[in-house]
């Protein structure tokens, strides 16, 4: 199975770079109406959105015996993990909303963001050109009042790359690109295609976002006593054409990656980054959004 159709793919996915990296606007609007879409989805749901977010602080006495486990560095321990509230609450409303929308696949890929799907329309076709398909990924990170930075931590799993396809039995192979920070730098090994070839010949380039769930604390006499939803942030990474290619916006603003969390010792295929909201903004203000409660 894992060859039976690289022939085909090598020829339509090399015949889509060529299109994109000529075309990086039709890239650009399919993120920017991907970025619409969200929008509106957060607002259409954001009363039921608000309402089961902040269950899960309700649904206290059910869990104050066996509560997540602190993540991160050097907690104190008066606020908990909530990665996995804005995970089950946006996750299955967004991928309800895609599928109401917009004709639907679940496909499977071994690893990649916390929910993905490629969604096809008439509109899609109408910015593509070449295919009326998107694979969208979007990764949903929480934050609270002490992690809510202007950033967002990625793996390579999460972000594509400039998708090099030489030849059909070496496969696709994005060159690395560099986390640059300050003082210090590290290469970023980002391991998703800016384009897909499925099967039956669908042609779905790839978009990334990043919804981060922002969550406040009550405090009741010193005591953390519920985390409630206070905004919630929604940011698109540029497709890896993009990046590195045509606009290039890498070559523009190298600090758009920055080092990540961990450190040298860990594997580099692992290694993570942190993407800039602020350079974000500046390659396009409709890049970063935030709706406040």
């Amino acid at each position: 199975m894992f060859n039976d159709y690289a022939k085909i793919q090598f020829s339509y996915y090399n015949k889509a770079v060529l299109y994109y990296t000529q075309h990086p606007e039709s890239l650009i609007n399919i993120e920017k109406f991907v970025m619409a879409e969200i929008l509106h989805f957060a607002n259409l749901y954001l009363p039921e959105i608000v309402r089961d977010y902040n269950e899960a602080s309700y649904l206290y006495p059910f869990w104050k015996n066996y509560p997540p486990l602190d993540r991160g560095r050097s907690p104190i321990g008066d606020q908990y993990p909530w990665i996995e509230v804005g995970e089950q609450v946006f996750g299955n409303k967004l991928s309800r909303y895609f599928a109401s929308n917009f004709r639907i696949k679940d496909t499977g890929l071994p690893s990649g963001a916390d929910d993905r799907c490629i969604i096809s329309s008439e509109r899609i076709g109408q910015i593509l050109g070449i295919t009326d398909s998107v694979w969208v990924f979007i990764d949903i990170k929480s934050a609270g009042p002490r992690d809510n930075f202007n950033h967002a931590v990625m793996s390579p799993y999460q972000i594509s790359g400039s998708g090099e396809w030489k030849s059909i039995n070496h496969g696709m192979e994005n060159i690395p690109i560099s986390a640059k920070g300050e003082r210090t730098s590290h290469p970023f090994l980002c391991s998703l295609s800016p384009i897909y070839v499925l099967s039956d010949k669908t042609i779905a380039p790839l978009v990334t976002f990043v919804i981060k769930p922002v969550y406040k604390m009550i405090y009741d006499n010193g005591r953390n006593v519920g985390q409630p939803l206070e905004s919630i942030k929604i940011a698109c990474i540029p497709n890896g054409l993009l990046l590195t290619k045509n606009p290039d916006y890498l070559s523009h603003s190298p600090h758009l990656f920055f080092p990540g969390k961990d450190d040298k010792s860990k594997d580099p295929r692992k290694v993570r980054a942190r993407v800039s909201f602020d350079i974000l903004k500046k390659i396009g203000v409709w890049r970063v959004k935030e709706i406040k409660m």
